[in-house]
């Protein structure tokens, strides 16, 4: 008998690109009552609906996934709506679950959260050691509230609560949209449409010079099951990959993957986001025994094979 067999569990986002595989692998877990609340019916940001969404599903597990997130471009259009959205869906849930006394909560935060500056790898110890990157600052503090809340409650009321800090997902189902996706896909849709219009050039954002860490989505939802089963702490937890790889390095991986064999021109006049980014995974390895199996090659080759299968036709 699984942890999660017996439990009714609410997953918020759980139509979303994470939730999708954290729901999935809850009912491969022998859970049989996953609930998952959507927008429509239960706006987050709205008290009395999160108190209607406690009364309707009475969870013993609350997984906190539903986010307004985006790309650089979208937190730069939308800075405002990013930190009251995010900051109000965190803050009430957790109040309501407190209140109705739900046994556990695990929620994602982001690794927006870091200062810009933070020493790499990034440890846990460095969330509050300076000023995150400040086109996503609004979207990164307004997920680390969820980490004061976390330990304020846990200290003022005993509540038990888990936040958990991902580094970039990346995987099938993700978001491609060109407004408002992440660098994997993003960086896809620009080749594939390159190859499609026989085009000589990708134009992408910055000078190609930052860093960034990137987690497939598979291994991200089996850390946030092992951390609502194995973490009864409000000490963050940072989940990634180790391995750290420059916006450059990955266009070269991702060309050579889809046969592009065009080059890539960088616009300086579009910022280049934090200049660094890679994670200290040892307190998932320590207190749940986690480590990403996902290599970034295999995981981009499942991911452009998807975009070129399902993807395109969405």
């Amino acid at each position: 008998m699984s942890y999660f067999s017996d439990k009714r569990v609410v997953v918020t986002g759980g139509a979303g690109f994470l939730g999708s595989v954290v729901v999935a692998l809850l009912r491969a877990r022998g859970c049989e009552k996953v609930f998952v609340p959507r927008s429509r019916d239960y706006d987050l940001v709205d008290r009395e609906a999160v108190r209607r969404l406690y009364r309707d599903a009475r969870p013993d597990l609350m997984i906190h996934l539903a986010a307004r997130v985006g790309g650089i471009g979208a937190n730069r259009a939308n800075p405002g709506k990013f930190f009251y959205d995010n900051l109000m869906m965190g803050v009430q849930l957790m109040e309501e679950g407190r209140k109705c006394g739900v046994p556990k909560l695990v929620a994602v935060g982001t690794i927006c959260s870091y200062p810009k500056f933070a020493p790499v790898p990034f440890r846990e110890e460095d969330l509050w050691n300076g000023y995150p990157e400040e086109t996503n600052a609004p979207y990164g503090l307004a997920k680390k509230m969820l980490l004061v809340q976390s330990q304020a409650y846990r200290q003022q009321y005993g509540f038990n609560s888990v936040v958990l800090f991902p580094v970039n997902l990346y995987g099938p189902n993700d978001n491609f949209d060109l407004e408002s996706s992440h660098v994997i896909p993003a960086m896809i849709r620009k080749i594939d449409q390159a190859i499609t219009r026989d085009e000589p050039h990708v134009e992408l954002w910055g000078d190609g010079s930052p860093t960034r860490e990137f987690l497939y989505v598979d291994d991200a939802a089996e850390a946030v099951l092992l951390g609502a089963e194995r973490y009864d702490r409000s000490e963050p937890m940072n989940l990634g990959s180790g391995r750290e790889i420059s916006i450059q390095d990955l266009a070269a991986m991702i060309g050579r993957l889809m046969g592009f064999q065009g080059g890539f021109r960088y616009d300086t006049s579009r910022p280049n986001g934090q200049p660094r980014r890679g994670l200290d995974v040892s307190r998932a390895q320590k207190w749940l025994g986690w480590s990403a199996r996902t290599g970034l090659e295999e995981g981009l080759r499942r991911t452009i094979e998807w975009w070129r299968g399902q993807g395109r036709r969405r």
